[in-house]
């Protein structure tokens, strides 16, 4: 009998795995993944973000002059779609490591080569893409979950703020867009099917031949003639303006308020009256 009993122990503990159900519960540090539209593509940020729960964080939890893997669990890590300027130094696009060192007052952040950094032992040195010393600064508030997230995003710079606690450390990042943009304008215009009001529009909102901007206006109201020009006959009226050909931008101004009653888009009207106001 106790054989027996024993054989049905047995049994029973080999088929509990294939029978039981696995528990899942909460990651005590969550990962998180960004993607920030950033230039003419992308950046994107996968980190895991630990708490504060109640715990002295900087100089104690992350101790002060040691490299963090600025976050928990796995490596942090930036995958640049486009190549970036960080600190002076030009980064190709690609996927690199965010490691930092914490010191009171002041971080050193790092992009690294390495992908798999997750504690001080690991880091290489040799490594290293770039350093960039910044300011850490004190929030009049505390932060429960470590946060990092793109601010203060433009079209050529954007800032990776890394929030925890009390601190904040901001990383700026750099690209080149103009350039590429200018390109693809020059690009464009040599072909048959030519762009000529998104090139005029670039000209205008970032200060190029203001004169080769009119000229695109005009070749684009051209191409599309009558009350859907509206809009374009309101940029062309804001180059004017801009060249001080104020009593030309006022006519095209006009011009533009007829063609936006037309197309009955009061938003336009408004926005040449508004023109004709300042000019006046």
């Amino acid at each position: 009998m106790n054989k027996l009993l024993f054989l049905f122990a047995i049994t029973g503990c080999l088929y509990l795995p294939s029978t039981a159900q696995s528990i899942k519960t909460p990651s005590p540090s969550t990962p998180q993944f960004v993607k920030q539209d950033f230039g003419l593509s992308s950046i994107e940020l996968s980190y895991s973000r630990p708490n504060v729960k109640g715990r002295k964080i900087f100089g104690d939890l992350v101790p002060y002059g040691k490299v963090w893997r600025t976050g928990a669990n796995q490596a942090t890590t930036l995958n640049f779609g486009d190549d970036v300027t960080i600190g002076g130094v030009k980064i190709p696009a690609g996927k690199y490591g965010l490691l930092t060192i914490p010191a009171a007052g002041t971080w050193t952040i790092i992009i690294t080569h390495q992908l798999d950094v997750t504690s001080p032992a690991a880091y290489k040195q040799d490594q290293d893409v770039v350093r960039v010393t910044a300011e850490a600064h004190e929030l009049p508030f505390s932060l429960e979950t470590f946060t990092i997230l793109f601010a203060n995003v433009t079209s050529n710079a954007c800032q990776l703020q890394m929030i925890w606690d009390n601190a904040i450390v901001s990383l700026d990042i750099k690209t080149d867009v103009d350039s590429k943009i200018m390109t693809q304008i020059d690009n464009a215009l040599n072909k048959d099917s030519r762009p000529y009001y998104t090139g005029a529009f670039y000209y205008l909102e970032n200060g190029k031949d203001l004169n080769k901007a009119l000229e695109w206006f005009d070749k684009a109201i051209a191409q599309n003639p009558g009350p859907g020009s509206f809009f374009i006959v309101y940029q062309k009226a804001r180059c004017q303006a801009k060249l001080g050909k104020k009593q030309d931008a006022i006519a095209t101004a006009k011009n533009g308020i007829e063609l936006a009653r037309q197309a009955k888009n009061d938003d336009y009207v408004a926005l040449n009256e508004k023109l004709i106001a300042s000019l006046q």
